[in-house]
């Protein structure tokens, strides 16, 4: 069952949306505001985000922002009553993928959802050095043998991929994969680091891949994907 993460400050709205969404087949998880989104989207992965931009708290474009760095691959798409074509540009800007302008129609709503899953349904296979990463079923081999990671060590990994070649801080690394504000020590990300050395570099004391960029953070490099 796919989950569509729906944020919207309308009761009404909220309730009709997730409704029909779950008569379609769809898991609907909610948050009524900026703040509560960023919470609920630090502790579920959802196929697909449909979010308001006038949210109390924290607005849609803030919480747009924090979950394409953190799901680079994830489809958003947005729903506001602003028509002005800045505010669209600023939302596909930030990393959104659709636009609509309330009032809509369900039927065209989910015709919308339906068209992104399709289109990013396909993550496909990462590969660098002896390793294979699906990022379809989130299945990690080195050879033929199947590496086991822990969640955090899968996140880490899959943000590394999405970003290969940049230097990343420990800062953005940590809202990237632990999400918005997280009460997490910046060394934290050295531990799970040299995790995936040793589970995934031929030899962890002088890694290929998984690099240290000297006072500012890490960098992964490699790969055809």
């Amino acid at each position: 069952m796919r989950t569509v993460a729906v944020v919207e400050d309308d009761p009404a709205l909220l309730l009709g949306l997730t409704e029909k969404l779950g008569m379609e087949g769809f898991k609907v998880v909610s948050a009524k505001d900026g703040e509560a989104a960023l919470v609920l989207l630090g502790s579920v992965v959802p196929d697909i985000l449909v979010l308001d931009l006038m949210l109390p708290k924290i607005d849609g474009f803030e919480v747009c922002r924090a979950f394409r760095r953190r799901y680079p691959e994830i489809p958003v798409l947005i729903l506001s009553a602003r028509g002005q074509e800045e505010d669209k540009v600023k939302g596909l800007t930030l990393g959104a993928d659709d636009y609509m302008t309330k009032p809509f129609g369900l039927r065209e709503l989910l015709a919308r959802i339906e068209a992104l899953l399709r289109r990013t349904s396909g993550a496909g296979e990462f590969r660098f050095g002896k390793v294979a990463v699906n990022l379809d079923t989130g299945d990690v081999r080195r050879g033929k043998a199947r590496v086991e990671l822990s969640r955090t060590e899968y996140d880490l990994l899959r943000f590394f991929i999405r970003n290969r070649g940049r230097v990343l801080s420990r800062e953005r690394i940590l809202d990237g994969v632990w999400g918005y504000d997280a009460a997490i020590a910046p060394r934290t990300i050295d531990f799970h680091v040299m995790g995936l050395r040793r589970k995934l570099e031929d030899d962890p004391a002088a890694p290929r891949h998984f690099l240290t960029a000297p006072t500012l953070g890490y960098r992964f490099e490699g790969g055809d994907g």
